[in-house]
């Protein structure tokens, strides 16, 4: 058997069999003339009769209310033993549903169940719903919109697969797609990936499309823009802010799983999924973003939005394009940004390739940033060198940056070995030069050395005079040279040590003559 519903009237129609019973119809004919049942038309004229009800007061809303409530509303049913039962037990039902981590109704129902309350599920169910509010869809507040120009809302959505002509085979299609939250004018730029490059490539493309920059961008919280995510100071990368920086726009992060911080384009991915992209065929990545810009501009940029009831296009035209930035001229050269330590040969690694910094900085971590032409150094905010960027396996080494005596042999530089030579003397340098004049040079750099030493030991002249004599001779010995320079170096000190008398010093380890005696001491001697 069905139960009884009663049938509960609006404003409207209570009024309206007020006005009738006002008229004097019978509530036969009400019922007739309304299709109320007979006993809901007795129930709201008995209520009548506790109102004055006349021609002005049917036009009263409070007078009528107060009908509607006299009838609909009714006392609660008293509480069941098992609602009764839940009641005692609400603070440790509303800790354990929202405690850290929250307990399942299920597991809440178990551990009731084990304390002796009776209470079946279905009522703990609706006792949670009733009371605490367990279930139900947190109310929201509509954030207003913002002023023309000042922010743009910035989202990754998967499209689907797509055959990538390059590799010959499919892939899944990315789509970064950016709203202008005032105007909903929208761009899409389809892409195989999500790096940094292609976010900075496709957020240019944007711009030259809209004409403009906005001051403001809220991008997902993506790891190509984002560090260290945080609800109130998340850490940016510093190439994304260095491309906000030369952009003009400043960076309001979304945060973690809150589709919320970015709702003016969150509904815009399913939307471009299903309207641009499904049951489209694509021949390359590039056929895709000309039929994506085309679909911008003239499917979603040139319907009636269903929230602003305006043409974003239009809107877009009219009133939001005088109030955006300029937009870009040149393309933005993303740059490389990483911490990098001084290592003991005086280089630092980027990008697979090595950068040298003077001595100082050995064993120091110092900030690189490096872009297609330069690669600069920068140790607490001060720069300190720049190289010109090389590509992976290759190095930039300044000569300047090594102890002084070290670059030329670091270096393997013929002309470097020579032209120290020639600063120590004419045939020094071209000694060196015919020493190294060799298919293997560097396997003689070290006897080149040795020869600059000679000429600060025994004096740049005396080392220009032998070098001169073996050039003549074709001897190319440093040995040789080494061996005169020490022959007359002691011929020297013999002439002039003769003459003098010479003191010996004393010996170190002399002994008294019965240390050499053949038998030993008598007692009478003693020792």
């Amino acid at each position: 058997m069905a139960a009884l519903t009663y049938r509960e009237l609006t404003m409207m129609e209570v009024r309206e069999v007020l006005r009738r019973v006002l008229a004097g119809q019978g509530l036969r004919e009400i019922a007739r003339q309304t299709g109320f049942d007979r006993k809901t038309v007795r129930r709201y004229a008995e209520a009548a009769k506790s109102v004055e009800l006349n021609a002005e007061t049917l036009q009263d809303d409070e007078v009528v209310h107060t009908v509607l409530a006299s009838v609909q509303e009714r006392e609660l049913p008293p509480l069941s033993e098992q609602r009764a039962q839940l009641l005692a037990q609400r603070a440790r039902i509303e800790g354990w549903l929202t405690g850290r981590p929250p307990l399942k109704l299920a597991k809440v129902h178990i551990l009731l169940k084990r304390d002796g309350v009776s209470a079946s599920y279905a009522t703990l169910r609706r006792f949670a719903m009733d009371e605490l509010g367990w279930g139900k869809r947190r109310p929201t507040v509509r954030v207003d919109d913002c002023a023309p120009g000042e922010e743009a809302q910035v989202d990754f959505g998967r499209m689907g697969l797509m055959h990538d002509a390059e590799t010959g085979r499919p892939r899944f299609l990315w789509a970064l797609i950016i709203t202008l939250v005032n105007s909903r004018y929208q761009f899409v730029y389809p892409t195989f990936d999500q790096t940094l490059t292609s976010v900075c490539e496709g957020l240019d493309a944007a711009w030259r499309f809209f004409e403009g920059v906005p001051k403001r961008v809220v991008p997902d919280n993506m790891r190509t823009v984002v560090v260290k995510s945080d609800p109130t100071n998340p850490r940016l990368n510093d190439a994304f802010l260095d491309y906000a920086q030369a952009r003009g726009f400043f960076v309001d992060l979304a945060r973690v799983r809150r589709p919320q911080d970015k709702p003016r384009v969150e509904n815009q991915v399913p939307y471009a999924r299903e309207n641009w992209f499904q049951g489209e065929t694509f021949l390359s990545l590039a056929d895709a973003r000309r039929h994506a810009e085309h679909w911008c501009r003239a499917v979603a940029g040139g319907r009636i939005h269903g929230t602003t009831c305006k043409v974003p296009r239009e809107q877009y035209e009219s009133v939001e394009k005088p109030c955006m930035l300029a937009a870009p001229t040149a393309p933005f050269d993303v740059p490389v940004w990483q911490d990098s330590i001084v290592h003991d040969d005086h280089h630092i690694q980027v990008a697979r390739a090595l950068y040298s910094l003077p001595t100082r900085y050995i064993g120091r971590t110092v900030r690189v940033r490096a872009d297609r032409t330069l690669v600069r150094v920068f140790m607490r905010g001060e720069l300190i060198k720049t190289h010109p960027r090389k590509a992976a396996g290759e190095r930039s080494t300044d000569p300047n940056d090594y102890p002084s005596g070290r670059s030329e042999y670091a270096l393997r530089r013929v002309e470097d070995f020579v032209a120290n030579g020639h600063q120590q003397g004419e045939y020094v340098g071209l000694f060196i030069e015919r020493l190294l004049d060799r298919a293997l040079p560097w396997t003689k750099m070290r006897q080149a050395h040795q020869l600059v030493r000679l000429c600060r030991k025994y004096g740049k002249e005396r080392v220009d005079v032998l070098c001169r004599s073996s050039l003549e001779f074709d001897v190319v010995d440093v040995s040789r040279i080494e061996g005169m320079l020490k022959k007359a170096h002691k011929v020297e000190q013999d002439a002039a040590d003769e003459g003098k008398l010479r003191t010996l010093p004393p010996g170190r380890f002399t002994r008294s003559t019965e240390s050499f005696a053949t038998r030993p001491p008598t007692k009478k001697e003693g020792v």
